[in-house]
């Protein structure tokens, strides 16, 4: 859920530059340049469709979001994606479905140099 004080920030002062196929939507700054190191640069930000999660943000995106090009991202550049990349996979932590290592719920298979554990005052 987006926060009402972005929300109206937007309203005022955001142009809308384009979506993902997630949802989000991504905004610049109308005017007034703000100084970012040492370029004259406009503020960028996005709503997310849903919870803010930022993993949400396709990498073609994260590129824009963070100055590190201006091309804004175009339908031919999600399409230009290469047969070994794997398409968007939420973050999984704290959820049933995060990876477990093996043996993390007590039951560690016996292997054959087993270890026994030391104990204090043996």
């Amino acid at each position: 859920m987006n926060k009402i004080g972005t929300v109206l920030y937007t309203i005022f002062n955001g142009k809308l530059v384009g979506k993902d196929e997630f949802g989000n939507r991504y905004f610049e700054r109308r005017s007034f340049p703000v100084q970012i190191g040492r370029r004259n640069t406009k503020r960028r930000w996005v709503l997310y469709n849903g919870k803010a999660e930022p993993t949400k943000i396709p990498p073609y995106w994260h590129g824009w979001m963070h100055h590190t090009t201006d091309h804004v991202p175009t339908k031919e550049d999600v399409q230009k994606a290469f047969e070994w990349q794997k398409s968007y996979l939420p973050n999984l932590t704290g959820t049933k479905n995060a990876y477990r290592q093996p043996g993390i719920d007590g039951n560690r298979p016996t292997v054959s140099a087993d270890y026994e554990a030391w104990t204090p005052g043996k």
